[in-house]
């Protein structure tokens, strides 16, 4: 998973300071909005080490320079995490951004409004353009991501589901329920939405 500069970590920066980043990172949009008005540049440091398990090593602050795709937030719990692997690679070769809020397993050990409520926030405070929550059923994370302010999540099905809560509902969330459509399925309603 990429390392992610949010709003959040420029809060320890001070004005006019600047950030080391590496190319592998992304800076979402608010950061970048929160650097200009307070003077913070990025700087291009050499990649980060890879840690025992070959991911990035932890950085405190980290991110593109260079990007300027739409960032897509995506998150879901153990029913979930199979195919939100999956659409990370599809959003991937589409060429966008996206910042993954977990799990990181299939293990039974989490629950879905937590990776719901992570989504509508990123999504409320402008980190990523759009969410994208998975469960196996796709109703609860709907109803909990729903009760994020400022978030209009829509549990789609199919294509026109899809279509119609982008562009009569203006939806920023995207559900899905993973137990209940294929992979070529989801893999259209993320296309079309």
């Amino acid at each position: 998973m990429k390392p992610v500069v949010t709003a959040a970590d420029l809060e320890r920066v001070p004005q006019n300071g600047e950030v080391a980043v590496t190319p592998e990172t992304l800076i979402t949009p608010l950061a970048r909005e929160v650097a200009e008005q307070r003077g913070i540049t990025f700087r291009i440091a050499a990649p980060q080490a890879q840690n025992a398990s070959g991911g990035a090593a932890p950085a405190s602050v980290a991110a593109d320079a260079e990007s300027t795709g739409r960032i897509v937030a995506i998150g879901a719990d153990h029913g979930g995490f199979e195919l939100k692997e999956q659409l990370k690679n599809y959003l991937r070769d589409w060429g966008y951004q996206f910042l993954d809020l977990g799990t990181d397993s299939a293990s039974a050990a989490v629950d879905y409004p937590d990776f719901a409520e992570a989504v509508g926030n990123a999504v409320a405070r402008g980190d990523a353009w759009l969410g994208v929550v998975l469960d196996s059923a796709g109703i609860g994370s709907s109803i909990a991501a729903n009760k994020v302010p400022g978030v209009r999540a829509a549990l789609c099905y199919d294509r026109a589901t899809a279509r119609n809560s982008r562009e009569h509902n203006d939806a920023n969330v995207l559900t899905l329920g993973a137990k209940l459509i294929s992979q070529e399925a989801a893999r259209e309603i993320l296309a079309v939405w």
